[in-house]
């Protein structure tokens, strides 16, 4: 049966993920691996996101361009995504790389897809699709495409209504009575000059958004560009996107603003990690991981279902290859292969998981020499924490953010944004309390 947007072409887009930026704002996570190699719901990767949005759009030509502590990354993208012969669909990674003409690595979004303009070119494309690695939403890009050609664009711009607090950082514009952009500033703090840029109440009206409540339109940090165009555009030394070549391009190019409605959070920050992380726990979560018409795509690894010997587990997201004994669990996501042990307590924690599964001859050795087994050990309370894969945590440990600064960083662990970080392989000893 034909859907709605059967009829869009998609087999002339180029989709280009952005994922070179060292992530500094999700440190440490992002100490040992890059930003969109960092994992989510328990058994995703950030990156996962754009690129199943892409496959369920039916855009099957996905360049991920990549920086920084990229070889996790680029292990899980060949793991995962991989189309038969007898199709054109590939998932390729452009890492940064040195030339003969240019020795510099990206220095913004633009640069980066400047830099690999010789290999964007060997594809035979009339759009270039180009997404953020560090995103959770779910859109179905044939609705982007088909407004970019009625409109007859030259620019889209993915853009969501926010509210005054939200505006300001990010990048907000105007549109007219066609949704043509008129105006474009990066992160406005000047309450006067947020003042002029709420959008109007006929748009609200034509938009179908809510009249009597204050909106700003924010750039989503996704643009589809006509090939030619995105080329013109980047013919110079300007570095990123939403800084330098949409505002600049409103003036020269027909700029129009794709309005989304539905959820989107961007995973720029340990909070909004965080919290985008524990709300997936709710009865009905604003984000769907249940949507079988449009799955998020991940690697498959074939773990035994997970064993649960008397846990007591509350509002929470258990993955693959997990064995849970006698531990209260509470708003929380319990990562692959996870072990918490007997009398814990789980209250509001992301925990990532482990690699391997550890044997009994490396566990015996390692309790010789005064370090726990990979997991979380017998009564232990954890609250409101991020614990980091192969993580190693004790006994009779406390782990809390509660009466500490709101940013710390200790031999052992991280606080960022009131928020416990326990790091990669971390290792946290019988009795501790932090």
């Amino acid at each position: 049966m034909p859907t709605k947007f059967s009829t869009i072409r998609t087999n002339n887009v180029l989709s280009i993920v952005m994922g070179g930026g060292q992530g500094t704002r999700l440190f440490p996570l992002t100490k040992e691996r890059a930003k969109p190699a960092v994992p989510l719901a328990g058994k995703y990767r950030l990156v996962d996101i754009p690129i199943s949005n892409c496959i369920n759009s039916g855009l099957k030509r996905i360049y991920l361009l990549t920086q920084f502590n990229s070889a996790s990354l680029h292990r899980h993208i060949s793991q995962t995504y991989k189309f038969d012969q007898y199709t054109n669909g590939f998932v390729e990674v452009l890492a940064a790389e040195q030339t003969l003409t240019d020795n510099s690595w990206y220095q913004g979004t633009a640069d980066a897809v400047r830099k690999n303009k010789l290999h964007l070119m060997t594809q035979d494309f009339d759009l270039a699709l180009i997404l953020s690695g560090d995103q959770l939403y779910r859109i179905d890009m044939r609705r982007v495409i088909q407004q970019h050609v009625e409109t007859n664009a030259d620019v889209t711009v993915a853009t969501i209504p926010v509210s005054r607090q939200a505006a300001t950082s990010l990048g907000i514009l105007q549109i007219d009575s066609e949704s043509r952009i008129t105006r474009f500033v990066e992160k406005p703090k000047d309450p006067a000059v947020l003042d002029t840029l709420h959008v109007d109440p006929a748009s609200c009206e034509r938009l179908g958004m809510k009249p009597d409540t204050e909106h700003f339109l924010g750039s989503m940090g996704i643009y589809l560009f006509n090939r030619d165009v995105m080329f013109e555009l980047l013919d110079n030394d300007l570095t990123d996107f939403g800084k330098h070549i949409i505002p600049n391009a409103i003036h020269t190019h027909r700029v129009f603003a794709f309005t989304y409605q539905g959820y989107w959070e961007d995973i720029g920050t340990i909070r909004n990690f965080f919290e985008a992380n524990i709300e997936l726990t709710a009865e009905l979560p604003r984000f769907n991981f249940f949507d079988m018409e449009a799955p998020i795509f991940t690697r498959p690894r074939f773990l035994p279902g997970s064993k649960i010997n008397g846990a007591e587990i509350d509002h929470a997201i258990i993955s693959d290859g997990c064995i849970l004994n006698y531990a209260k669990i509470r708003e929380s996501i319990i990562g692959i292969r996870s072990l918490v042990d007997r009398g814990s307590i789980l209250n509001r924690v992301i925990m990532m998981g482990s690699d391997y599964f550890e044997s009994d001859a490396s566990i015996h050795d390692k309790k010789t020499h005064g370090i726990p087994r990979i997991g979380i050990g017998c009564h232990t309370r954890i609250e409101n924490a991020i614990i980091d894969k192969n993580a190693r945590i004790g006994d009779h440990c406390v782990i809390t953010p509660a009466g500490k600064l709101e940013e710390a960083t200790q031999p052992h662990y991280y606080i960022r944004d009131g928020i416990v970080i326990i790091p990669k392989n971390g290792i946290i000893p019988d009795g501790t309390t932090i």
